[in-house]
């Protein structure tokens, strides 16, 4: 696909004349010398900052590892080291290897911890006392929802990690927000019809929700499509963050005349939640005449790996997957395999496209300020990353993409080849209003 350039929208020239206002409604936390500067952070020397803010401890420590190791690779391929990954498959050529605008790119790290207080401060730490002029990461849908607030208040992009809940790009949307993760709603849409020709419309499903906004959502969503299709909803429990210890959760399951566990859990909730309904003896029950089964509608091959044997044929959704033979995906894996050994994860895959998009757009921009930037990436319309060609939808900085519907293998070649791709929904199936999930994006924020 050749690289569309979007013409400013009325939507983008209203948000730059109402720039000015906005600025002066930004609680003023932050004391960073750079106020001074054309836009905050405006990169002065050689060099520009990116920051990159991830779990690297916590119930998602480990997709947090593999975020961290996407970022450093992109960075790496934007100032020209490496093979160049993505950016030879990449629709757009802004980049040409030798970083961005004239400047090469830097970051600094930190970590979220997976909890939303120590990601803004994290966060509000790169942003005052590191002069980062971008914020990106996370795997927690709470902690990007709360970093993406703060980066807004404070007038610095954010580009979403991992982060699956509606709300991100729906009711807590922001103007310096962008996700390119998909959410619940594509997740619902791409699952439902697989699990009706795996399951059948006479199905009664039990749900154990990880109690924060993902959760929710991702609860929802499933609940909305099922339903939609004749299933029933026996219960809803919800789960804290990090239990450990699901048995005293999984128990009342066995008599709820539930035939269907759907676990609305991620990370080593996921891997733990699985393992222990495995051993409580659900996965060979019969209820209602009925082979019981398991849902787990998120996947990442990082969780199926922790959870071994206990995810064959177990259906999921997931973003990306190493395994796909697209030119975009190949030349991914290839790096990231020469850099680290091993394939990489959904979590690493969807946080180096949002920094090489990220870079990408500031170069056709021809400066890092948000506003213009964030313009740069409204609209655009992309192929090459590894989901087919991709919309970053302008009113609500959602990407639209294919979506897969996955399985746990039942007969794996190695350690990491624990899914199989059971279908690629196209990304018309996924689509929904822009208006479905409200929200509204505001005026975009330069912070000065």
């Amino acid at each position: 696909m050749s690289l569309i350039r979007k013409p400013l929208n009325r939507r983008s020239i209203l948000r730059a004349g109402a720039m000015g206002g906005a600025a002066l409604a930004t609680p003023t936390i932050f004391t960073s010398k750079a106020w001074s500067a054309g836009y905050l952070n405006e990169p002065t020397g050689s060099e520009v900052v990116l920051g990159f803010n991830v779990p690297q401890t916590g119930a998602y420590a480990d997709e947090g590892a593999d975020e961290l190791r996407a970022y450093q690779l992109a960075v790496k391929h934007i100032n020209g080291e490496g093979d160049g990954g993505m950016l030879n498959t990449f629709s757009s050529k802004a980049l040409q290897g030798n970083g961005v605008n004239g400047k090469k790119v830097t970051y600094v790290t930190g970590d979220t911890q997976t909890k939303s207080d120590a990601a803004r401060a994290s966060a509000k730490r790169m942003i005052e006392k590191d002069g980062a002029v971008m914020i990106t990461g996370g795997s927690s849908s709470g902690v990007a929802i709360a970093v993406q607030s703060l980066c807004q208040e404070a007038g610095v992009i954010f580009m979403a990690g991992l982060t699956h809940s509606n709300d991100t790009t729906g009711k807590d949307k922001r103007a310096n927000g962008f996700r390119h993760f998909f959410n619940t709603e594509m997740s619902g849409a791409a699952l439902a019809p697989v699990l009706k020709n795996a399951f059948g419309t006479d199905r009664t499903a039990y749900h154990l929700t990880a109690d924060y906004t993902w959760g929710w959502s991702q609860e929802g969503s499933i609940k909305k499509y099922t339903e939609g299709m004749g299933w029933k909803t026996a219960a809803a429990v919800r789960t804290p963050l990090g239990a450990g210890d699901f048995s005293q959760y999984i128990t009342p399951v066995l008599n709820s005349g539930a035939d269907v566990l759907v676990l609305n859990h991620y990370g080593k909730d996921m891997v733990n939640s699985l393992t222990q309904a495995v051993q409580f003896g659900l996965r060979d029950k019969q209820v209602n005449g009925k082979d019981f089964a398991i849902v787990v509608p998120l996947y990442s091959r990082l969780m199926a790996q922790g959870a071994g044997e206990n995810v064959k044929g177990i259906f999921g959704s997931t973003n990306w997957h190493w395994s796909l033979q697209d030119e975009g995906s190949k030349a991914f894996v290839k790096s990231f395999g020469q850099e680290y050994g091993f394939p990489p994860s959904q979590a690493a895959h969807t946080c180096y496209v949002q920094a090489l998009l990220y870079a990408d757009a500031a170069q056709r921009a021809g400066t890092f300020e948000p506003c213009a930037l964030g313009a740069a990436l409204e609209g655009f319309e992309f192929d090459g990353m590894g989901n087919g060609p991709t919309l970053y939808r302008a009113e609500d900085h959602q990407c639209f993409k294919d979506v897969l519907v996955v399985k746990g293998k039942e007969n794996p070649s190695s350690q990491f080849d624990v899914l199989e791709v059971v279908e690629v929904t196209p990304r018309a199936q996924v689509e929904y209003p822009a208006d479905l999930l409200g929200g509204d994006l505001g005026a975009c924020n330069n912070g000065v």
